[in-house]
């Protein structure tokens, strides 16, 4: 879909929109559902596929910036904040998880049809899927937020207590996505039919 550089910017800086406005509310914070960055990531990734030597960092260097404003605006140092710890830097995996999947789906789908939206919805349980193990698993693991003792049976229990309403946030701006993207295809292929009709 993105073929020219003026529309990858236009998407780009749609996705960079939405994920700013929903990340930078003080309550989306702490990975609560509606916070589009997975779906954003996921989205890049089949929309900007190729592109990711500066899209995916510039994405990336928002969403810390966009946790620095909202922590340091509650008049909180950034690194004394409950979510920030050396497990925070692994947000660049589980982000790139998301990444992969959507430019995964990009190379493989073929125009909208039963075929792409089970590869869509593949990509999707496992892009979001390794993105939470990582986010998750990283926080547990070695965030001092966690009180010791730590084990496997805790960590397990943690992550079905979290998974459904990630992978529902996402899945809901991953839909989003999906629909704006088969209107935009849709509409495309009309004005082509239209121009060509015309002729």
């Amino acid at each position: 879909m993105a073929t020219s550089t003026t529309r990858r910017l236009a998407i780009f800086l749609g996705l960079a929109l939405v994920m700013g406005v929903t990340r930078i509310h003080p309550s989306l914070l702490h990975h609560a559902l509606w916070d589009a960055s997975w779906g954003v990531f996921f989205l890049a990734g089949f929309w900007l596929r190729g592109q990711g030597r500066w899209a995916f960092p510039l994405l990336m260097a928002e969403a810390v910036l966009a946790d620095y404003l909202v922590i340091t605006g509650q008049g909180i140092d950034f690194w004394s904040h409950y979510c920030v710890s050396p497990a925070y830097w692994f947000l660049a995996p589980s982000y790139g998880a998301l990444w992969l999947g959507g430019s995964w789906l990009a190379k493989r789908q073929q125009g909208l049809n039963l075929r792409t939206l089970g590869l869509a919805v593949a990509a999707l349980l496992v892009a979001e899927g390794l993105c939470y193990l990582i986010s998750n698993g990283s926080f547990y693991w070695i965030s001092a937020s966690v009180p010791a003792p730590r084990n496997l049976a805790a960590w397990f229990a943690n992550l079905g207590d979290w998974y459904l309403p990630f992978l529902a946030g996402t899945a809901a701006y991953v839909a989003l996505g999906a629909a704006l993207h088969a209107l935009a295809t849709q509409l495309s292929r009309a004005a082509q039919h239209g121009g060509q009709t015309q002729h």
